[in-house]
């Protein structure tokens, strides 16, 4: 059956969205992309402008992935500032898909609730396709659903951080009453355990890059989240079992003769 993740009306295969800084070199973020199958990617004027670029190989893998870019506002602190480094990305990266982040703390990059909720009504209004990254806040999600995101992207954990799925009750309650709006785990993912762990909470997809990027071998780690998205999302079709708070015996002594029975709870 197919199982296709869909954002702002378009298909992908891939549940794995990965970022382009980081790395080693160029030539080691080409191969570890290619590795983790990713379908979007992720990048900021800020740091990857192509017409700044006096070695274009960056920029001549970003365009030969064949990926649907996402630019980021990363850095910004406040909306105008936001929406202005948007008109720019647009211009330069010729798209409307936009990772919107709105800082509002230095320490660890907490986006600006109210901050975000203006940026995003602004761009929206503008014609971009907004992903926001926000916080695991019910209230704020909805308040951005409000303004027009179809997709939205909470953090597990502050960005770089490595520290995973922090709040799972806040994470799951988002996974519960919005269950018909993509949701993408964005920042805070450090291991596969972590991604795979999302995807069976029933979110939509993961994305990160310092994991990848900054792991020993690279280009393995990316093959390796890879894997562990897919494994996810197969578990969370597949339906997990429900948790116990007492032991079920995995063998069954119903209809057993009972000289059966009785050896089977001698054994236990």
């Amino acid at each position: 059956m197919s199982d296709l993740l869909t954002l702002y009306g378009k298909t992908f295969n891939s549940r794995l969205l990965v970022g382009t800084a980081l790395y080693p070199s160029p030539a080691i973020m080409r191969e570890s992309v290619q590795a983790s199958a990713s379908e979007i990617i992720t990048l900021s004027l800020r740091r990857q402008n192509p017409a700044q670029q006096q070695d274009n190989r960056f920029w001549d893998y970003i365009r030969e992935s064949g990926c649907q870019l996402l630019p980021n506002t990363a850095g910004c602190k406040s909306p105008r500032e936001a929406v202005e480094l948007a008109k720019m990305s647009q211009e330069i990266f010729q798209t409307d898909w936009l990772k919107l982040e709105v800082i509002g703390d230095d320490y660890n990059l907490q986006p600006d609730p109210f901050g975000l909720v203006e940026a995003a009504r602004e761009l929206i209004q503008l014609g971009f396709k907004v992903l926001p990254y926000c916080t695991d806040d019910l209230v704020l999600c909805r308040k951005l659903l409000d303004v027009g995101c179809e997709v939205l992207m909470p953090w597990g954990a502050p960005i770089g951080t490595g520290q995973g799925l922090l709040n799972k009750y806040n994470l799951q309650t988002l996974s519960e009453r919005l269950s018909d709006v993509p949701l993408i785990i964005d920042a805070g993912i450090g291991a596969p355990s972590q991604a795979a762990e999302a995807l069976e909470m029933g979110f939509d997809a993961v994305l990160l890059n310092t994991a990848i990027a900054k792991a020993q071998d690279p280009v393995l780690m990316a093959n390796a989240f890879k894997l562990a998205v897919e494994s996810g999302r197969a578990a969370f079709n597949a339906g997990l079992m429900l948790r116990r708070q007492t032991a079920s015996p995995s063998t069954p002594t119903l209809d057993m003769p009972f000289w059966q029975q009785a050896e089977s709870i001698l054994q236990d």
